[in-house]
């Protein structure tokens, strides 16, 4: 009941600020953390705790669907190189220059942990910066390479993190490490590419409106438990 609580919550809080915003004229992502940092200043506000759960299986499968739909294909091929270097190369340097940092500031924190902290920490979020960027009239390569980045970072950052929180437990050696993280990666594209595939099929045969979007509600979830 608590978990269905708060997903509803979130859920009304984010439609009702962001109706209120695109009224208004301005950025909902930043409309959204003003509204944030005021709540938590308020007293009557009940304090919401994000478990795993609701930020990996809740949020974050159709956030990354949303974005993904709107993303240009053609866009996302011209620009592949610098997507691939910003949410893979740029997220895996972040990760260990934070972990190396924590590790030899905080001697009692150990090298694994210290990996963990930068995984969390690597993965800017670029759903602000691109709202932002639209309005501006930043060049379109630009915002495509945000989009795109903001799409693949979070993955990149999750498989870190799991490494991490396995190597924590003192269970793996950094070969298995290596190996768990490159099966997610390649594991993780090959589901997506096999679950676009199928609901594509799916899709070009349903002619009910109702049905179609009951499955596009559903294939983020779907493909993500699967690719679990």
């Amino acid at each position: 009941m608590d978990l269905a609580l708060t997903l509803v919550t979130i859920l009304a809080i984010v439609v009702a600020v962001s109706t209120l915003a695109r009224r208004l004229n301005v950025s909902a992502p930043l409309t959204l953390i003003a509204f944030g940092i005021v709540g938590s200043y308020i007293s009557f506000v009940p304090d919401v705790e994000l478990t795993p759960e609701i930020v990996l299986i809740g949020l974050l499968p159709p956030l990354l669907y949303a974005s993904a739909i709107r993303t240009s294909l053609i866009d996302f091929r011209q620009n592949r190189r610098p997507i691939a270097l910003l949410s893979v190369g740029l997220v895996v340097f972040t990760t260990f220059g934070v972990g190396l940092l924590m590790w030899w500031m905080l001697p009692g924190v150990s090298f694994a942990a210290a990996i963990a902290l930068g995984a969390v920490l690597a993965p800017p979020d670029a759903v602000a910066a691109t709202a932002i960027a639209r309005k501006v009239g930043l060049p379109r390569r630009v915002v495509t390479i945000l989009e795109g980045e903001s799409l693949v970072n979070d993955a990149t950052a999750i498989v870190t993190l799991r490494a991490a929180i396995a190597a924590i437990a003192g269970t793996v050696s950094a070969w298995q490490v290596a190996g768990s993280f490159l099966i997610s990666a390649i594991g993780g594209v090959a589901v997506g590419l096999v679950g676009a595939l199928l609901v594509g099929l799916v899709r070009r045969r349903v002619d009910d409106d109702l049905t179609d979007v009951a499955i596009s509600l559903l294939t983020p979830w779907l493909v993500y438990l699967a690719a679990e």
